[in-house]
């Protein structure tokens, strides 16, 4: 039973156990490939073995998610972690060996986000021992390294009146982040050997005047579109690739490019937008919008926000500061599906890096705050 063990044993042991059973997303890292098939048998099998009814969903084809229930009625509040990680390539510790050093948790996922996902299950044991006047959805959720197909399943099969995200979150209570855009702009030319100038049109050259209008639409124009939280509208070239060979003028050019949209804009809006600025430059170029995901707006005094804030309060003695981030998250995939939702989460560092660690304290931190602003949440008046 949890009221039988301390809960900072409870947490690191859950949290070595899942940062042992690689789950490294197999879009991202196909060599590795490991996926959440093995994790997500793990979680459900441990929330059932501590009173917290559990089953798995097929979010796609061998991608799992773990769903389980404490409670009944409404209000229904969501707590999300995601169960996959990023690839260990250049790692300098190892990966699936947890290493407990100076109050720090050592592995890949321990910080994103693995420990989170300790936090959340562990909150729902102690909530299933305890009277709960609504009910409680735990979503460990696949994939969110790549396309959230984990979240973007769940929100098809359930509905609730309020989430919380757990992705790190240094103690602040996040209400925002950053949505994005990627595009793929094409340029063409004609085909024809170095030496005929006469002939030959490079596609890389009038691919130039692209970059060019696009790297000064980000410093003039996107930068000064500012969002309080989460800072300015930003847009970046990140792939390009051209040319058949050194001694054929190059027919042509793909750039692909990425935009990150503030809370408010409209993804119609930015792909019109990125067109005319291309276009404006090149008019015989293509911009063709393959994909994209909203940013997040949570409203400061929403019942998710206010129940948050005051267990965070209730547990650490301090109010949080209201924040944004620049990155993206699942966290928007819940809004879009019209549950209001906001993000909290440990404290540590190194994710995506060869480093990666998660601050023990701050899981254990987290899992009593879940569990606070459950009760608050089902109670409101």
């Amino acid at each position: 039973m949890m009221h039988e063990v301390p809960l900072a044993s409870v947490v690191l042991d859950v949290l070595r156990e899942l940062i042992r059973i690689p789950s490294v997303n197999p879009s991202i890292a196909p060599d590795e490939g490991h996926g959440e098939g093995v994790i997500a048998s793990f979680a459900c099998d441990w929330l059932n073995a501590n009173g917290v009814r559990a089953w798995i969903e097929e979010a796609a084809p061998d991608r799992p998610n773990v769903v389980a229930e404490v409670g009944s009625g409404t209000p229904v509040l969501v707590l999300c972690a995601h169960l996959d990680t990023v690839g260990t390539a250049g790692m300098t510790i190892p990966p699936f060996e947890p290493t407990l050093k100076d109050g720090r948790v050592y592995g890949r996922g321990s910080y994103d986000m693995k420990g989170s996902a300790a936090a959340v299950m562990t909150a729902a044991a102690i909530l299933a021992e305890e009277r709960l006047a609504g009910r409680v959805t735990v979503a460990l959720v696949a994939d969110e390294e790549y396309a959230s197909v984990g979240a973007m399943d769940f929100v098809r099969r359930h509905r609730a009146d309020g989430c919380v995200v757990t992705e790190p979150a240094d103690g602040r209570l996040i209400l925002a982040h950053k949505g994005f855009l990627w595009a793929r702009v094409t340029t063409r030319g004609r085909a024809a050997h170095g030496s005929r100038w006469d002939l030959g049109v490079s596609a890389i050259a009038k691919m130039a005047s692209v970059i060019s209008a696009l790297e000064d639409f980000d410093r003039t124009e996107l930068r000064n579109r500012i969002d309080s939280l989460v800072g300015p509208a930003s847009l970046h070239c990140a792939l390009i690739n051209g040319g058949v060979g050194l001694s054929t003028y190059a027919p042509e050019c793909q750039l692909e490019v990425e935009r990150r949209t503030l809370p408010g804009e409209a993804i119609a809006d930015v792909r019109r937008e990125l067109k005319e600025v291309v276009r404006r430059v090149s008019e015989d170029a293509t911009v063709e919008c393959f994909f994209d995901r909203p940013p997040l707006k949570c409203d400061a005094d929403t019942p998710i926000a206010n129940s948050v804030r005051r267990a965070i309060e209730h547990v650490t003695g301090r109010l949080p500061d209201d924040a944004g981030v620049g990155y993206w998250m699942d966290a928007a995939v819940f809004a879009e599906a019209g549950i209001p939702t906001v993000n909290y989460g440990p404290t540590g560092g190194g994710a995506h890096e060869v480093v990666e660690w998660v601050d023990l304290d701050s899981v254990i931190t987290c899992a009593r705050v879940l569990t606070r602003a459950a009760h608050l949440f089902c109670t409101r008046a």
